[in-house]
């Protein structure tokens, strides 16, 4: 179910869904019509996710890359049986910046 988020939950839903989201990794995705499909970031360990409404900026935190997204317009959410899946963030340009997330594979513990 894929559902838009208004812009005065943005900050308190992200700050809110970095926390629940610990153990997910997350891919990036930028669609434009001047770039076409890129994927920026694949399957990194998630740090979190934040909107700095004075910057009006969406931060995305991975393991070694933080994804800036600039004067954003939209914010989109699609929530599967699991929870959240993928959010879309449109920014002021048009170009849809889709991160997508997924768990991270635990591995069992070594054994002696």
């Amino acid at each position: 179910m894929i559902r838009k988020l208004d812009k005065p939950q943005w900050r308190p839903f992200l700050d809110t869904i970095s926390k629940l989201l610990e153990a997910k990794e997350a891919e990036i995705e930028v669609a434009s019509l001047d770039l076409g499909d890129q994927v920026q970031a694949k399957w990194l360990p998630l740090i979190g996710i934040a909107y700095d409404p004075n910057d009006d900026v969406v931060e995305v935190a991975l393991d070694g890359l933080d994804h800036m997204i600039h004067r954003p317009r939209e914010i989109y959410l699609d929530n599967g049986a699991s929870g959240l899946t993928s959010l879309e963030i449109v920014d002021a340009d048009g170009a849809r910046q889709i991160v997508k997330l997924k768990d991270q594979l635990m591995l069992p513990a070594p054994t002696n």
